[in-house]
């Protein structure tokens, strides 16, 4: 296998230590929603639901502060296609994103529920949604500069990227005014990122506690055999994932060269190879990375695996191997899976 030559597309973020991890942006959306509850007066409770909807807005839409302030939720909030659309004024150009089903419908309740005139935008002072957002932060126990709404969108956009989103879709999404839609391996079509992102969106609503690695791209190749075919699918970042399915899933999903597909892998069916060079294996994926997290527990060991443009795989390995391999964060690794173990999706 040929490592893939680094891709220059420009980090959306430099890292993840300086913001809000996936669990601390749901403590903070839950108190939020704490926050809206605990008012007996009505009038206060209206305008901590406005407060609300803008925190929702930004945490799952990525959208700036003024962005959010300058909607019209009855012309700018599509609840038939689940969509939202920014920049309508302001002379910017529209930006429209996709909603996940449930978060559309609470946002069209609080909607409906706050006082809005007809034709009004979400207008409030932005130092009193700043102050408010500080202060959740702090109840949270929190520093407050991770509450800013610039912090809560730079937070999601590395709770998408380390969700393995593809860094073109995350570009669009967050409104980059250039994104890059062609990486040296995979190109997309706006239409492709616009489906790529309903996808995930709705997967990551969806989502549960099974743990999966999921590499997006298109399909490069199809080898063809009596009953079964391998299936190649190539990432943003130029790696080739194979696996095998039969011949009548070929045909069920319409799997043919140039889709936009998916290969999911288990957590504990990715193995780990300590190596500077490619190890000799006979599974057919091996992917080049480094390792980003060991977290060990009693039995097992989770390792984060780095591989490319903010792609982290998740392996679950047994806590004594990963002491016999002297797991380390920043060891040069290799993670290594048959392409029986890889599942191709489409949406």
């Amino acid at each position: 296998m040929n490592m893939p030559r680094p891709a220059d597309h420009g980090r959306i973020v430099a890292g993840s230590d300086d913001c809000l991890n996936p669990l601390q942006l749901h403590e903070l959306e839950e108190e939020f929603r704490r926050w809206t509850g605990a008012s007996k007066r009505a009038d206060v409770t209206a305008a901590r639901k406005r407060v609300l909807l803008i925190f929702l807005l930004i945490r799952h839409t990525g959208a700036k502060l003024h962005e959010v302030l300058a909607l019209n939720p009855d012309v700018d909030i599509d609840h038939e296609r689940l969509m939202v659309s920014f920049g309508r004024r302001g002379g910017e150009q529209v930006r429209s994103v996709p909603l996940a089903g449930p978060l559309a419908r609470e946002i069209l309740a609080l909607a409906a529920e706050v006082d809005f005139r007809k034709g009004a935008t979400l207008h409030v002072d932005p130092a009193f949604v700043r102050r408010k957002f500080y202060e959740r932060a702090l109840a949270c126990g929190f520093p407050k500069n991770l509450g800013s709404p610039e912090m809560i969108r730079k937070s999601r956009g590395v709770e998408l990227m380390q969700s393995n989103m593809p860094l073109p879709a995350v570009q669009v999404y967050l409104g980059h005014s250039s994104p890059n839609l062609t990486s040296a391996y995979v190109s997309f079509s706006q239409r492709e990122i616009q489906a790529i992102t309903a996808s995930f969106l709705e997967r990551e609503s969806a989502r549960r506690t099974s743990a999966r690695n999921s590499f997006f791209g298109k399909i490069t190749r199809i080898r063809h055999s009596d009953i079964q075919a391998l299936v190649e699918l190539t990432t943003p970042d130029g790696h080739v994932v194979s696996s095998i399915i039969t011949q009548e899933s070929l045909n069920i999903l319409g799997l043919q060269k140039g889709r936009l597909a998916a290969v999911e892998v288990k957590a504990s069916w990715l193995s780990l190879e300590k190596s500077d060079t490619e190890p000799l294996s006979s599974a057919e994926n091996r992917i080049p990375g480094h390792i980003a997290r060991v977290t060990c527990g009693g039995l097992t060991t989770e390792c984060a695996v780095a591989i490319g443009t903010g792609t982290v795989l998740c392996a679950l390995v047994t806590t004594e191997s990963a002491r016999r391999l002297d797991l380390r964060q920043g060891d040069r690794i290799w993670a290594v899976f048959s392409c029986h173990a890889a599942v191709v999706r489409v949406d």
